[in-house]
């Protein structure tokens, strides 16, 4: 097991380059198996959930290099077999290989994905599409055995706008005979990178970042070359941190746009940011404004920055109010920042807090990915020492987190326990 160690209230004052985004390059990765050739993906993460995503394409045969954020997978060895449970069991985007699969060889077997324990993360959105395009699903004992004697088009209407559904179905209907219209889609900047990898393999995709996606399938994908966009929530983590400590502090390779809902919420409480083209420049200031948040899907303000931002409406002037509309148990953080001091209610799907309040370093557990990122935002501001215990779950979905703070004058060490 890791830990972190921090001694907060440093200011922050360097540059921060942003790394591939993590929600793509699980995705990107089970999709190159669609291919019948070579796939090259550029600007991949260097986190742990990569190497488990690695881990599997590996078990099926695939032969996988990985070298300075490049990663090239040859597919032509693959062998589909069962995907145990060990191994499907270590992050949530293993189910990306349940579509893969199940839209090259129309058979798949693997066990229920893993992944942070947020809430109820169901993929019933993902059997539905499967279902529409002539899959028939078995599930005993959280293992899915999905077949189907042909894939055709169909219309798939999502109950909700599910990044995962929306992925999953693009995969599978991409080799379905036909035209497959998956509606109420979600429009994450990570499914316009997805769908851009896919059609330069040879798909036939439009619509993708927007509300109605369009699929006609194809037999055949190729060989291809793609990038992975830079990571916003990652992105947003950093600018935050800016917000709290930092002088002039430079985050860069970023899409602004990708984190409008952040940076016009910044705006609203007076934060000092100046938004370029590739980079953002941010300094601390005093006297923040409260703001109102609530958590809504692209292009609205992301999930997975809720927790993160929660430490910087304790630094504001007055009551915010944040609510939380995607995962039901996402408030696991909000004990921890109270024992360090902060003055937070937490109602229903609302959260309520009270600013301005000092915070002071604790003993503190990070019980999933965004819960660990906002206890290192806290513990970077906090007076005194931090310690943050199963800092795993931050490393599966932050490159270099200590290396990129420590290089921007934080002072944070990692240790094994």
């Amino acid at each position: 097991m890791k830990q972190i160690k921090i001694n907060g209230g440093n200011i922050l004052k360097g540059t921060i380059k942003i790394s591939g985004a993590k929600n793509s390059a699980v995705a990107l990765i089970p999709a190159s198996i669609l291919s019948d050739d070579i796939v090259e993906i550029d600007n991949v993460p260097n986190i742990s959930d990569i190497d488990a995503l690695n881990e599997i394409l590996e078990y099926l045969g695939a032969k996988v290099s990985l070298e300075n954020g490049h990663m090239t997978i040859d597919t032509k060895s693959i062998q589909n077999k069962e995907i145990p449970k060990e191994i499907s069991n270590k992050l949530r985007a293993s189910y990306y290989f349940m579509s893969a699969l199940l839209g090259k060889y129309k058979h798949v077997e693997m066990y229920f994905p893993g992944g942070c324990k947020i809430g109820a993360r169901p993929i019933d959105q993902t059997l539905k599409g499967f279902e529409i395009l002539g899959a028939k699903i078995k599930e005993e004992n959280n293992k899915f055995t999905i077949d189907a004697d042909e894939l055709v088009g169909g219309h798939v209407y999502l109950d909700m706008p599910s990044v995962g559904a929306t992925i999953n179905t693009m995969l599978v209907a991409t080799k379905a005979k036909g035209l497959t219209i998956i509606e109420n889609a979600a429009k994450e900047p990570e499914i316009v990178n997805v769908a851009t990898f896919l059609n330069n393999m040879g798909a036939k995709i439009t619509g993708a970042g927007t509300s109605e996606i369009r699929i006609k399938g194809v037999e055949k994908l190729n060989s291809c070359f793609t990038e992975v966009i830079p990571d916003r929530i990652e992105t947003g983590t950093y600018v935050i941190a800016g917000a709290l400590l930092g002088d002039n502090l430079k985050i860069e390779n970023i899409i602004p746009e990708h984190i409008e809902s952040l940076t016009l919420k910044l705006k609203e409480m007076g934060v000092d940011i100046d938004i370029q083209n590739n980079y953002i420049i941010i300094n601390k200031c005093e006297k923040l404004k409260p703001v109102n948040l609530k958590t809504l899907g692209y292009p609205g303000f992301p999930t997975d920055l809720q927790q993160p931002v929660t430490v910087l409406l304790t630094q504001c002037n007055g009551v915010s109010v944040l609510e939380e509309t995607i995962y039901e148990n996402r408030f696991q953080n909000v004990p921890y920042l109270n024992e360090m001091g902060a003055n937070i209610d937490i109602i229903g799907k609302k959260i309520k807090v009270h600013g301005p309040t000092k915070l002071y370093g604790s003993k503190v557990v990070a019980t999933d990915l965004r819960a660990g990122a906002c206890l290192i935002l806290a513990a970077l501001v906090a007076k005194g020492e931090t310690t943050i215990m199963d800092i795993e779950h931050v490393l599966r979905g932050y490159e270099n987190i200590i290396e990129k703070l420590t290089n921007v004058g934080a002072q944070v060490s990692l240790e094994e326990i």
